[in-house]
C-alpha cells in the first residue's frame, strides 16, 4: 500500500456523483473504496418513508403548523406521549403483546421472566469465548469487525479531544463504559489519556475477561507505555436497564466527562421503565458539558429491509434477522428481533425507535448533537482517520495479493470493488487494488447509527427536581 490513499462510500443512486467528488480530494496512488453493490440504506430509509409513513412523524411533528403540545403522538401509538400515563398505557400494552406471543411461541414461554431477556442477554455474552488475535483474524467478519473498531475509536477520539478542549491542562477525564463487556475499549481509552473509567455490564464472566485484559495492559513492556500513566478502574457486574448504578460507584459523588455506550443501548428498549432507566445511568452522574456516545442498530432500517423482503426474516452469510412483531404497527418499546452476526451476536435485540430516544433522553437533561448512519460517518471522518483505518486493517484488499484469500465467496460480494477499479482508477499500473468491505459485511454495517448526546445545565424546581432548559 502507498501511504496517501483515497476513501469513498459507494452510493446506488449517487454513485457517480460520489466517486466524482472524491476524486477531486487528491490525484493519487492508490484508492480505497468502502463500497457494496445493494446494500446502501439509503435505499430503506426511502422506502420507510412510503411504506410506514407514521414511523417518521415524530422528527418532524413539532415543526408542523398543526403542531400542539398537548396532544403530541409518537408515530401514532399515542396522543398524549407527554404524559407518563401513557407511558404506562403503553408498556401495558406491550405487555399485552408480549402475553400474546407467550400463548404462540413457546421458545418466548421458556426464556422470558420477570427479569425480560436479561439473562438471555447476559448467558450469550458470558459464553463467548475469548479469542486471541489470530483466532479473530480468521473469521469471516474480520474486517468488519475491524471497520466497527475504527467507528468507535473515532467517535471515541472526536468527543474526548472535545472535552480536553474544554479543560485546563491535566485535568482528570473520567469516563464510564456502559456495557463494556470484556473490555474491547480498553486501549481506547488508554490513548485518549482518560484519568479513572468505570466498565459496567451485565455478564460478570465478560468482566473477569475485561480484568485480565487491563492487569496484561497495566503490565507490558516498557515500549507500550509511551502513553503515560495508565487511568485507573473499578468494575460493576449490573443489568444498566434495571439497577441504579451510582450507587455502586467507589464515590457516588463523582462527576462523569463521558458515558459510552457502544453496540448495547437498544437492549434497553425491552419496556420504557428499562430505557429510562438506562438513561438514568447514562446521565446522573455526567457533569453539564459532557458526552452520552454510542452506536445502535437503526430502526428503521431493521424494518425496511424486512418490508423490502416481504418476510420477517432476512439476512445473508454474515448477519440474519427475524422479526418477532407486526412490521405494519412497530411498537415503541419491547419490538423484539432476534439477530445473529456471525461468531458475535445470537440473542434477542429490541428496537429503538430514535425519536423516542430522544425524547427520553430531554427528561434526563441530554440533548441530541448528532445522529449519524455509519457510512455517513465514515464520510465525514474518512480523510482524519485514513492512517488509523490502515493501520487498523479495516478494509479487505481486493484483487487479494498472491497468496491470500478473499474473506467472501459469493462471485457478487466484490463486483462494486471490481467496477470502481475498472471506472475509476485511471493511471497506467498493472494490478491496481483497492480497500473496501465484501457485500456481504457492508450489508451487516450499514444497519447501524451512531448517536451522541450532550448532558445541558439545569436549574431546579422547588421539589428539587431539575429543569433542563432543550
Amino acid at each position: 500500500m502507498q501511504s496517501a490513499v483515497r476513501f469513498s462510500i459507494r452510493n446506488l443512486k449517487t454513485n457517480r456523483n460520489t466517486l466524482k467528488k472524491m476524486s477531486e480530494i487528491a490525484e493519487l496512488e492508490q484508492a480505497l473504496v468502502l463500497a457494496a453493490a445493494d446494500a446502501d440504506s439509503r435505499q430503506y430509509s426511502e422506502q420507510i418513508i412510503e411504506g410506514i409513513p407514521n414511523y417518521l412523524e415524530t422528527e418532524t411533528i413539532e415543526s408542523s403548523p398543526d403542531y400542539k403540545p398537548e396532544n403530541e403522538g409518537i408515530n401514532g401509538f399515542s396522543s398524549e406521549c407527554s404524559s407518563s400515563t401513557v407511558y404506562s398505557s403503553l408498556d401495558s400494552n406491550r405487555r399485552g403483546r408480549k402475553r400474546k406471543l407467550e400463548e404462540d411461541e413457546h421458545e418466548t414461554q421458556s426464556v422470558e421472566s420477570e427479569d425480560g431477556y436479561a439473562k438471555v442477554v447476559a448467558s450469550h455474552y458470558n459464553r463467548l469465548e475469548e479469542k486471541g488475535l489470530d483466532e479473530r483474524s480468521k473469521s469471516r467478519i474480520v474486517y468488519l469487525r475491524n471497520f466497527h473498531n475504527w467507528i468507535k475509536s473515532m467517535l471515541i477520539n472526536e468527543y474526548l479531544t472535545k472535552i480536553k478542549e474544554g479543560k485546563k491542562h491535566n485535568a482528570p477525564i473520567r469516563v464510564h463504559d456502559m456495557c463494556g463487556g470484556k473490555g474491547g475499549d480498553l486501549l481506547k481509552w488508554r490513548k485518549g489519556g482518560i484519568t479513572h473509567l468505570i466498565i459496567s455490564d451485565i455478564a460478570s464472566k465478560s468482566l473477569e475477561q475485561c480484568q485480565t485484559r487491563y492487569t496484561d495492559m497495566k503490565n507490558r513492556p516498557y515500549r507500550d507505555r509511551r502513553l503515560g500513566n495508565i487511568y485507573t478502574i473499578e468494575y460493576i457486574s449490573a443489568d444498566c436497564t434495571r439497577q441504579r448504578l451510582r450507587e455502586k460507584y467507589s464515590d457516588p459523588s463523582m462527576k462523569l466527562d463521558l458515558v459510552s455506550c457502544q453496540f448495547a443501548f437498544h437492549y434497553s428498549f425491552e419496556s420504557l421503565p428499562q430505557a429510562e432507566c438506562m438513561l438514568r445511568n447514562a446521565s446522573e452522574c455526567l457533569q453539564a458539558g459532557g458526552y452520552f456516545i454510542g452506536t445502535i442498530p437503526d430502526a428503521y432500517d431493521l424494518i425496511a429491509r424486512a418490508r423490502r423482503n416481504n418476510t420477517n426474516t432476512y439476512g445473508n452469510d454474515v448477519y440474519q434477522v427475524v422479526i418477532d412483531f407486526d412490521l405494519n404497527k412497530p411498537p415503541l418499546f419491547g419490538g423484539k428481533y432476534n439477530f445473529h452476526l456471525d461468531g458475535v451476536v445470537d440473542c434477542p435485540e429490541f428496537l429503538v425507535h430514535f425519536p423516542t430516544f430522544v425524547k427520553l433522553a430531554k427528561k434526563y437533561g441530554l440533548k441530541l448533537v448528532r445522529n449519524e448512519k455509519f457510512f455517513d460517518y465514515f464520510e465525514r471522518m474518512k480523510i482524519e482517520g485514513r492512517s488509523l483505518l490502515g493501520n487498523m486493517k479495516s478494509l479487505e484488499v481486493y484483487p487479494s495479493a498472491p497468496g491470500a484469500t478473499l474473506v467472501g465467496q459469493d462471485p457478487e460480494d466484490y463486483l462494486h470493488a471490481k467496477d470502481f477499479i475498472k471506472t475509476e482508477i485511471k493511471d497506467n499500473r498493472d494490478n491496481p487494488r483497492v480497500g473496501t468491505l465484501s457485500k456481504s459485511e457492508w450489508e451487516a454495517s450499514s444497519i447501524y447509527t451512531t448517536f451522541v448526546f450532550e448532558k445541558v445545565r439545569s436549574t431546579w424546581n422547588t421539589d428539587g427536581t431539575p429543569i433542563y432548559d432543550i
